[in-house]
């Protein structure tokens, strides 16, 4: 008897969006599993924005599909309220939930979760505007992981870090990644995408041109007759390969 083919927890097939008649999404297939953690990696106007703004609902595909629900959305820039504390911030956002029937649970218990869970409480009473950006990106995550996503989705999510800010921030986000969460997020650190990504998804005007670990983008440089070196040189190599 076969073994049943596990169901992605959130997948898009061949979805295309247009802007002003530029195409910026043409036909793309892209999707992310439980407990799995994607890199989005392209170059700038690849489309991958476009991809997690369709995947988390908040843009539609002009054509495609897109199945799964349960998808937490955090964009690059933190959505937070700079001379509100870290519990006002949290409280906000958790009445907004609420209200909008996204949760049974009371708003201050959620807080209190949220807070234990980013390991924020010792801060919880100090304006985010005080904060480090490391800091600020794990309450903006909080914010999205409120209603309990199956799916988080992270555009450029440490930008502006320091490493030791960018190590605890994914040492945050793996964590959740072990109780089964899926995480995709874009990127232009390589490194970074072959450090915490399981698996790498190339994106260049719109196209999906590779999905795969980092040693099989290096195998697929290899095989045009380019040697592979770091990941970063592979993937150029491989974006020159296709004309991009």
């Amino acid at each position: 008897m076969e073994a049943e083919e596990t169901k992605p927890a959130l997948a898009a097939r061949g979805v295309t969006k247009a802007f002003d008649g530029r195409q910026a999404l043409d036909g793309i297939d892209f999707e992310v599993g439980a407990g799995e953690v994607v890199a989005l990696i392209g170059p700038n106007g690849a489309g991958k924005t476009t991809l997690l703004s369709i995947l988390a609902g908040i843009s539609d595909p002009d054509s495609g599909e897109v199945t799964g629900d349960g998808v937490a959305w955090v964009p690059q820039q933190a959505a937070l309220y700079r001379r509100l504390s870290v519990r006002e911030n949290l409280l906000l956002f958790a009445h907004l939930q609420h209200e909008a029937g996204q949760t049974e649970e009371a708003p201050a218990a959620m807080v209190e979760r949220m807070l234990e869970l980013t390991g924020l409480g010792e801060r919880a009473d100090d304006r985010v505007g005080t904060l480090s950006g490391g800091n600020q990106q794990r309450v903006n995550i909080a914010i999205g992981l409120m209603a309990g996503p199956s799916v988080l989705l992270l555009d450029e999510p440490s930008v502006g870090l320091d490493p030791a800010q960018r190590e605890r921030l994914w040492g945050f986000v793996l964590g959740l990644v072990g109780e089964g969460t899926g995480v995709a997020f874009s990127t232009h650190d390589i490194q970074e995408a072959e450090r915490y990504a399981e698996r790498i998804v190339v994106v260049a005007e719109g196209d999906g041109l590779f999905s795969g670990t980092a040693d099989e983008l290096r195998q697929a440089v290899e095989a045009g007759g380019v040697p592979s070196g770091d990941l970063e040189t592979s993937f150029l190599a491989f974006l020159r390969e296709r004309g991009h």
